[in-house]
């Protein structure tokens, strides 16, 4: 088990939750109106006003783009109340992860975030990540990138004691995937297929209510640290690739520091140490219920983990007022 942090108290744990679902709840006023950027800056303001609120002195290492790219929670944007005083503090952060999802009122939308000590999360490039994910449970080494989705799922099959045909895989929906997903087919394994939201599609194997036994295939790369913190939590197993495109891809990586560009990552490099990860539902998915505005209050479903005490705690909330508003 992770030793306990110094820096990440426990009152962070619960705090975490108040930020995604301040970002929830910002985001589901915009569920199904159609505008993916109205939603998305909708969360991004809520999620930003709630973490400068908090006791900590924070940097965001992945957040909505570079600088250029984003008016806020930027990369490298300092947030928190206690700017060179409190505990340094690394935050990853999605505040509205499946911005299509939202505004086409689809399952599976959340807000997210992960915090570390400084230096504990992998500053990753904006580029594709390959990867592969099980849940806890399994042989240290079951899963490996380097090997065919074929001898993945046998590995799987044989630690779990079940017929390959058995195994639920989790693919993102995307045309690159046709040739993944026909070896899959061959192997008689179910294919769960995500629209988007591969965050929620990684950490579905953390939970066995889900079904889902393995995630393959190619998305976000910042999206991978995120997953991975989850994973990290819950002593599941990740390992990721980044992919590029071209030139201007790898030109990127490279002032990221990445120097080896077929670097296989496994879980502790892209998050180590003791981290807090915290989800809450914008829409309703296989994880979390999404946001229900009732007449006399709002209600939302919330997950948080943490490494160092390998606990998992689920957090439904009934808010007489929107989260970080005054009351």
């Amino acid at each position: 088990m992770v030793s306990a942090s110094h820096v990440l108290d426990r009152v962070l744990v619960l705090e975490m939750v108040r930020v995604t679902e301040a970002a929830a709840v910002a985001a589901s006023r915009l569920v199904g109106r159609g505008d993916e950027k109205a939603a998305d800056a909708a969360a991004v303001e809520a999620m930003r006003a709630a973490l400068n609120s908090l006791d900590f002195d924070g940097t965001v290492v992945i957040g909505e783009g570079e600088r250029d790219e984003a008016p806020m929670l930027f990369i490298g944007e300092k947030v928190g109340a206690a700017q060179g005083s409190g505990p340094r503090i690394d935050i990853a952060l999605d505040p509205l992860e499946g911005t299509t999802l939202t505004a086409h009122g689809a399952p599976n939308a959340l807000a997210v975030l992960a915090i570390a000590e400084e230096g504990g999360l992998l500053n990753a490039p904006d580029v594709y990540m390959d990867k592969l994910a099980v849940g806890p449970g399994y042989p240290a080494g079951i899963i490996d990138l380097a090997s065919t989705p074929t001898d993945n799922i046998r590995a799987v099959a044989r630690a779990k004691g079940v017929d390959p045909a058995e195994i639920m895989v989790c693919v993102l929906d995307r045309p690159r995937h046709e040739a993944l997903i026909a070896e899959l087919r061959r192997l008689g394994c179910g294919i769960q297929l995500i629209r988007d939201g591969d965050v929620s599609g990684v950490i579905a194997v953390t939970n066995p209510e889900t079904t889902i036994d393995v995630y393959m295939g190619s998305g976000g790369a910042p999206e991978g640290v995120l997953a991975a913190a989850a994973l990290r939590c819950v002593g599941g197993q990740f390992q990721g690739r980044l992919l590029f495109r071209n030139d201007d891809e790898k030109a990127r990586a490279a002032r990221w520091g990445v120097s080896d560009l077929d670097r296989i990552y496994h879980l502790e490099d892209l998050a180590k140490g003791d981290c807090i990860f915290a989800a809450t539902g914008v829409t309703d998915g296989s994880m979390l219920g999404g946001v229900k505005r009732r007449r006399d209050c709002i209600t939302t479903e919330s997950v948080v983990m943490r490494a160092s005490s390998g606990t998992v705690r689920w957090v439904k909330g009934q808010h007489r007022h929107e989260p970080g508003m005054q009351s």
